[in-house]
């Protein structure tokens, strides 16, 4: 970790500069200091396409989303940085239990956002998702009867799953929504019945569990949209694997709940030197041409009310989503992680 934060302090040294005297107003110039774990080359046209509209210089560090947590909360009342963005529900509570954002009240956030994906104080805010859906083999026929994410534990499919760890923040966040919505009771054998289903112990990110179902190595499988949008998207090979995939977006019956979505958000820091920058910076991001960076981008569903994602998501169909508050599936993480150790969810 003492590698980590004294890497972040050399990149910092290169990017950050000193604020402008008599501080910055939104709009007219300065810069805004954004701390990162997003570690997508297409974000680097939203910064710059903030800067060609506000004339607001982005400085930036990315790191891994508890390296960044740690180091602000190291700086102190010192820290440069005014922003941190962050991927999944998790991360977020993560940095609100350290005590590193401040709430922020815009009126265009909260018109533009939907209640589910702002914290319900202004702590921090959603700006796109990702929807953890099923995948099955084509070939293997419609796994008739899987309909919802209870249904993963059905003995039926003993044998057929494959999926990620449970140490996995995408997984963690899963079922602490299922925690919040049927329970911890339920959420321990729903997550014990899944245990006795695995293909294979769990093993590789969402993309090696796509190329398993493509393969026949598993014939169901739990990932997110926006892995399966990369190769929706793509040609020749990735192309090919998605042709032989099944999409299952879960919860969607009349009176359910809706598909879990995990999402992308950042939250104003409380130290914050350049904060009307970064507030600027943040409706920035809920803007039509930012969600569409978003969305194009990096097959991320966009998260401001009426936008659609892109033609990759669009071809794989659409849903409704759990309206559950984010907050409320951070919170819920330590007891996600208890009830996979009991579970033997490795």
């Amino acid at each position: 970790m003492k590698k980590v934060i004294l890497g972040l302090a050399a990149m910092l040294a290169v990017t950050a500069c000193a604020e402008t005297e008599g501080g910055d107003t939104a709009g007219q110039g300065g810069e805004v200091n954004i701390y990162s774990s997003r570690h997508y080359d297409t974000d680097l046209a939203l910064y710059e396409d903030f800067t060609a509209q506000t004339g607001i210089k982005v400085n930036r560090i990315e790191a891994d989303a508890d390296a960044l947590i740690e180091r602000i909360q190291s700086e102190g009342e010192f820290s440069p940085a005014d922003l941190l963005i962050t991927v999944d529900a998790g991360r977020l509570w993560r940095a609100e239990e350290a005590g590193i954002f401040s709430a922020v009240q815009s009126d265009v956030l909260n018109e533009r956002l939907p209640a589910h994906l702002r914290h319900p104080n202004g702590l921090w805010f959603g700006l796109s998702t990702r929807a953890r859906i099923i995948i099955y083999n084509k070939e293997a026929g419609v796994p008739e009867g899987l309909d919802t994410y209870a249904d993963l534990a059905d003995p039926q499919w003993k044998g057929d799953i494959c999926i990620r760890s449970s140490s996995n923040i995408y997984n963690i966040s899963l079922l602490s929504s299922i925690i919040a919505n049927d329970g911890a009771e339920a959420a321990e054998s729903w997550a014990k019945g899944v245990v006795a289903n695995f293909a294979r112990p769990p093993e590789g990110n969402d993309t090696a569990q796509i190329e398993s179902v493509a393969a026949g190595e598993c014939r169901i499988a739990v990932v997110n949209s926006y892995y399966l949008g990369r190769f929706a998207g793509g040609e020749g090979e990735e192309r090919a694997v998605f042709d032989k995939l099944g999409v299952i977006f879960p919860n969607q019956g009349e009176g359910d709940r809706g598909a879990h979505v995990n999402v992308s958000g950042a939250g104003v820091t409380v130290n914050a030197p350049n904060r009307e920058n970064a507030i600027a910076f943040l409706e920035y991001l809920t803007s039509e041409s930012a969600q569409r960076y978003f969305a194009d981008g990096n097959n991320e569903y966009p998260a401001v009310i009426g936008m659609k994602g892109n033609s990759a998501l669009e071809e794989m169909g659409t849903f409704r989503a759990d309206t559950l508050n984010a907050a409320r599936i951070g919170s819920g993480q330590a007891q996600a992680v208890q009830i996979f150790d009991r579970a033997g969810w490795n």
